[in-house]
């Protein structure tokens, strides 16, 4: 059963945590600004964080059920932190990722403290030779209102923002080297084009090394002779173009943060699809990729742009 959602929080509770200290930097487009906060040091702002996170994912056909998008990972100690988009004219959170760096993850009973170890089950190599230099990211989520173009150009800019964010994070944490993350499929998504997706997905990015892997893998009826015989091409680029057609054929899209990731770096790895149950049954496919094999284009465009507001 759906709780209702909490009320909007005041935006003066909000102005007054968003210090200048917290300010990671401006944006390339649409001239909002990204703040990284957390719950111990931005309560209001975490309740807002919340409250945006269920609506934006019970749209979609997942989210938690309850009143607000808080869990144990947002709370721990120590917690993970909130990247947030800012629209200083409006003073509204437009979207979101939260993260923790590998020096902040604990191991609990042999398993590290992140949101998806209930989901994936991690290697001792991943654990020891990758975990500790990698930022783990989720919950992303745009503000419903600003999903839609026609919300204007804010609104066309908002996922973009985001990367900026991250962008901003493997400069402000030298030491980390990947980011780990995640995509999510909601139920009321296309299962034929899901399957398209996902078929694409280990084609072009497989983990032969098996770091990471799910508990309970995505039953997945999928048809490998139908598969192999559409996706034909022998690059990323003309099968991805293949992939595009086939899912506008039946009338969907591939969801914006599977575009994303996929255009990215041309050697993620995919680590395959597990259920999760805490979280509407939606269906999450582990990602991870090297941050010095990002494309030169989206580094110069996310990380070279990038300037410490408190110098």
């Amino acid at each position: 059963m759906n709780h209702r959602v909490i009320d909007p929080v005041p935006e003066e509770l909000i102005l007054a945590e968003l210090t200048p200290e917290r300010l990671l930097r401006s944006t390339n487009k649409g001239g909002n600004d990204i703040y990284v906060v957390n719950a111990h040091n931005a309560p209001n702002t975490m309740n807002e964080i919340g409250r945006l996170r269920e609506i934006a994912f019970r749209a979609a056909g997942g989210g938690t059920g309850k009143e607000c998008d808080i869990d144990r990972y947002d709370l721990m100690d120590p917690p993970c932190q909130q990247l947030i988009v800012w629209d200083p004219q409006t003073h509204l959170i437009l979207g979101g990722y939260r993260f923790i760096i590998g020096p902040d993850i604990k191991m609990e009973n042999g398993v590290p403290r992140i949101a998806t170890s209930h989901m994936f089950r991690f290697s001792d190599l991943f654990i020891n030779d990758y975990l500790p230099y990698t930022i783990e990211l989720g919950r992303s989520f745009v503000r419903l209102e600003y999903q839609s173009s026609r919300a204007g150009a804010k609104a066309l800019y908002a996922l973009d923002n985001l990367w900026d964010g991250l962008g901003a994070l493997t400069v402000v944490y030298p030491q980390i080297k990947y980011l780990f993350g995640k995509v999510t499929m909601y139920p009321n998504y296309s299962t034929e084009c899901r399957n398209m997706i996902l078929y694409f997905l280990h084609k072009h990015f497989p983990d032969h090394q098996e770091l990471v892997r799910p508990i309970t893998p995505l039953g997945l009826d999928i048809d490998l002779a139908a598969m192999q015989a559409l996706f034909v091409g022998d690059t990323f680029k003309e099968d991805y173009k293949i992939l595009n057609t086939a899912v506008r054929a039946c009338g969907f899209n591939i969801p914006p943060l599977v575009n994303a990731y996929m255009s990215l770096s041309p050697k993620m790895k995919m680590f395959g699809t597990a259920i999760n149950d805490e979280f509407g049954d939606v269906e999450e496919s582990g990602i991870f990729f090297a941050i010095d094999e990002i494309f030169e284009e989206k580094k110069r465009r996310h990380i070279g742009t990038y300037t410490n507001p408190h110098r």
